[in-house]
């Protein structure tokens, strides 16, 4: 992302709404924050030796994520990586300018939420991976844990044992950060991500979200779909037991 010059502190129309998120986008978003919640309880309070619906936790945990790589690259204008990739200067330039109190607008994801952003999406993929491959000794093992040495499932046990609260932490800079913008800055991070606009205003990196077709969106969500249940039914689970 270039660098740009400070955008003013404009005065928004709060009736001029402008697109931001598409439905996509949000659903990807809120089903995730759902599943993860859905992952902790039926691996802790949920009685199911086999842990047959953790299981099936991660492997829509692993569609979604696979969905939000390929939406990444052919998705709407502020889904795209390519617009919201964490860079080094462009984050340290973001944050000397709000130490300045001089606050520039964007429109998607700020550089400094990028780097949040793409932190969270990893912890969340190595914990959903590494699920793969672990086993409680008993019942319940990953799909992969008999294709990899005793010293690998060990170490990827021991990351998936404590990755949740890895997760946890990066969720709640996550939350207060968008806290913060939304009532504080009056940044409306919070609302877009439910209704998917934001008030009309100065934003450095687009004015408005170009919106990819959602048959776009369905396609790259069945695809990952398939790709994923092959992969479980060849490594030898089962998507029904």
């Amino acid at each position: 992302m270039s660098a740009a010059s400070p955008a003013p502190e404009t005065q928004s129309d709060p009736a001029a709404q402008v697109p931001v998120w598409d439905v996509a986008t949000r659903a990807f978003h809120w089903c995730l924050v759902g599943l993860i919640i859905s992952a902790y309880v039926t691996r802790n309070y949920v009685q199911d030796p086999t842990l047959y619906l953790h299981r099936l936790n991660g492997y829509a945990i692993l569609t979604l994520l696979l969905f939000r790589l390929l939406w990444g690259m052919v998705g709407s204008s502020t889904s795209r990586f390519a617009a919201f990739f964490p860079m080094p200067l462009p984050a340290i330039r973001y944050a000397v300018s709000l130490m300045k109190g001089r606050r520039l607008h964007y429109l998607g994801h700020n550089p400094l939420g990028a780097v949040l952003i793409f932190l969270m999406l990893l912890a969340v993929a190595a914990q959903a991976l590494t699920g793969l491959f672990t086993s409680d000794d008993t019942l319940a093992q990953g799909p992969l844990y008999d294709h990899v040495s005793e010293a690998v499932s060990h170490k990827a046990g021991s990351y998936h044992a404590k990755g949740f609260w890895i997760i946890l932490g990066l969720a709640a800079l996550h939350i207060a950060a968008n806290l913060i913008y939304q009532f504080v800055f009056r940044d409306h991070l919070v609302t877009a991500m439910v209704h998917g606009r934001k008030p009309a205003s100065t934003y450095v990196d687009q004015q408005h979200a170009r919106f990819a077709p959602i048959s776009r969106a369905a396609l790259c969500f069945l695809l990952s779909a398939f790709v994923v249940g092959c992969g479980v039914i060849l490594s030898g689970d089962s998507l029904l037991h």
